[in-house]
């Protein structure tokens, strides 16, 4: 069987992540499709709507086969780190020949050629980017810039930074270079996202919405005003996750804790969380002083800056809440990456993969984590019982759910 790998959120999954299941079965010719998802806390730092199982559902009932979950710990990194870690699961599991990662521009080639010249990061480019940072911009524009920059020949350096600036087109690349890095045999595919962009708040007239616009109408008025946009199955989930009291999960429901552990925290013990850098520890504090409301959206507006984005902000504040230090996000124990393959879910094909598994992959193949020990594990631990606090219904199996609970089999 040809296996082709996605990394994917669902957050939540809707027709246009359908659309992007077909389409890597379609380019890449596989007969299967592995998904790496991230769990309970996303890349752009905020929890997810709904939990990781229900997710894993949604994702089996779409097409994949096969659900892995990217550890917490590259979960809510910048995307270098993010791309790194979900890809490497994929290269260790021994079995997928091919990724297939949605792009705004659907160019595979100029995506190939800037990723091959920076996998091995140029010299100067480090500096290049500190340069751009310090003139104000924002990590994300100074690192397309800095790569645009170094763009090869028959790349225009102006396409280039256009091309990189966009939110799909910039992570593909990271995709790219992780499989450079990894001197993986993994092959590449994209398709060109079709549809809403990905930051459109407020649905086209189409049936494909951006996961923003789901998930605005979703807050706003429940399960029934995504009906349009997600796949029947997905509908149904998610009316049986707002029914039991485990959805909407929002950053709100984290403002008591969060907001604790802000304000009691000395500035040098905020300075060892993942992604306190340059005196956000005394920016976070002064911000807290004065906030209108307590509340995190209010938080991040005190915080944001043309520099610090809301995402920068909110993987600070999720690494917070989850007490993640620079030691345990650093880039020397990113490098090691992920430490085993968790199984979420599968159906009878993926469970087929699993039996391969055993004899391809090249780390270990965890399905409770309960008969598993490993660092990386115990924070993912912690960010589901950190989630499941946040229900309104709160039940400490649901909480320890990844002790009690097998994977997903449908």
């Amino acid at each position: 069987m040809k296996a082709v790998g996605v990394i994917v959120e669902y957050n939540p999954l809707h027709n246009g992540h359908v659309y992007h299941l077909q389409e890597a079965r379609r380019l890449s010719g596989a007969d299967v499709v592995v998904a790496v998802m991230s769990g309970p806390f996303l890349q752009r730092g905020e929890p997810a709507i709904v939990g990781k199982r229900a997710r894993t559902e949604m994702a089996l009932h779409a097409g994949a086969d096969l659900v892995l979950e990217l550890p917490v710990a590259y979960a809510v990194q910048p995307a270098e780190w993010f791309a790194f870690g979900a890809v490497s699961l994929l290269h260790r599991t021994g079995i997928v020949d091919s990724l297939c990662f949605g792009s705004e521009s659907g160019d595979l080639d100029s995506l190939q050629r800037i990723a091959r010249v920076l996998a091995v990061e140029p010299a100067g480019m480090r500096e290049d980017i500190a340069r751009r940072l310090r003139e104000g911009a924002s990590y994300p524009a100074a690192y397309a810039g800095a790569a645009a920059a170094l763009a090869p020949g028959g790349v225009d350096t102006h396409d280039a930074a256009a091309l990189l600036e966009q939110p799909n087109n910039s992570l593909g690349l990271h995709y790219l270079i992780a499989l450079q890095r990894l001197g993986s045999a993994i092959q590449p595919f994209t398709a060109a996202r079709t549809g809403a962009a990905y930051h459109e708040a407020t649905p086209g007239p189409g049936a494909i919405a951006s996961a923003t616009a789901v998930r605005r109408l979703l807050m706003a008025d429940g399960p029934d005003a995504s009906a349009p946009y997600v796949p029947a199955a997905t509908l149904a989930i998610l009316h049986r996750e707002w029914q039991e009291g485990r959805a909407p999960i929002h950053w709100e429901r984290f403002a008591q804790p969060l907001l604790h552990l802000a304000a009691t925290r000395r500035a040098s013990e905020l300075e060892r969380i993942a992604e306190v850098t340059e005196g956000l520890e005394h920016r976070l504090s002064r911000a807290l002083a004065q906030l209108p409301e307590p509340s995190v959206e209010a938080l991040l507006n005190a915080m944001k800056t043309k520099r610090y984005t809301r995402t920068k902000l909110q993987r600070m504040l999720a690494h917070l809440l989850l007490n993640h230090t620079k030691a345990e996000c650093s880039p020397e124990q990113l490098a090691a990456g992920p430490g085993y393959l968790r199984v979420l879910g599968f159906n009878t094909q993926g469970q087929s993969l699993l039996k391969q598994m055993k004899k391809t992959a090249s780390l270990p193949i965890v399905l409770k984590p309960s008969t598993f020990t490993h660092n990386q594990l115990e924070l993912d631990i912690q960010a589901q019982v950190a989630y499941g606090l946040a229900c309104e219904h709160k039940d400490t199996r649901k909480m320890f759910s990844d002790y009690y609970e097998s994977p997903v089999r449908l």
